[in-house]
């Protein structure tokens, strides 16, 4: 499991520009085939998205590590997850923020996270049922969206404190980019395209205005 382990990082995650220590060490801390669904176990070092039911998916392990190195996360922030999936990326990001707020809509996903995290004694966190697709109430230090937006709500930009740092993959299939968006001031705000990729939608996310002829 561990010659598994490393060659996940070695050949998957480095590759990808992961060359964070903190975020390195937390792959081997955090152990991923823990919060993989039980049938599917022999997929966690796999490069490939793991289905969870109800349309919803964990990333492929390159994109965690990028997403969670791109947050930049501090040991005072309170962070904010939409979609809480098997709680494998909100465990990660547990053990560099202060506290986690996670926002799961299908019941039996937000039972399976909340089982995987109390196993792992992990008790920093939130979980929360509830339809965030659009936005929660609040003011967060980072926000990470689980599941791809078609378009990006707002709300979720003006939910950051200054200084405050936003991931989410906006775009529809087959064109969709990793954005981190931060909040440099009031209304002010700097967007970096990090890299394409696919991921499942989140539920009810809002949708863009279609031409209709």
């Amino acid at each position: 499991m561990e010659q598994l382990r490393y060659n996940m990082v070695e050949q998957q995650i480095r590759p990808w520009n992961v060359l964070d220590l903190k975020v390195l060490n937390l792959l081997d801390k955090v152990k991923r085939e823990q919060y993989v669904p039980p049938a599917l176990k022999e997929l966690a070092f796999m490069d490939i998205e793991i289905p969870l039911g109800h349309g919803a998916t964990m990333w492929q392990p390159k994109v965690e590590a990028r997403a969670v190195q791109a947050l930049q996360l501090k040991p005072r922030d309170r962070v904010l997850e939409i979609g809480s999936g098997s709680g494998y990326l909100t465990a990660l990001i547990s053990q560099l923020a202060e506290h986690v707020t996670s926002v799961e809509i299908v019941p039996e996903l937000l039972a399976f996270a909340e089982k995987n995290l109390a196993t792992h004694r992990i008790d920093n966190i939130t979980l929360i049922q509830g339809d965030a697709a659009q936005g929660w109430p609040g003011e967060y230090d980072a926000i990470v969206l689980s599941g791809s937006v078609p378009v990006l709500p707002e709300t979720f930009k003006n939910s950051l404190k200054p200084g405050g740092r936003l991931f989410a993959i906006v775009g529809d299939d087959p064109a969709m980019h990793a954005t981190l968006i931060t909040r440099l001031a009031s209304g002010e705000f700097e967007s970096v395209t990090l890299f394409e990729t696919v991921v499942a939608p989140l539920q009810n996310a809002l949708q863009p205005e279609r031409f209709v002829f």
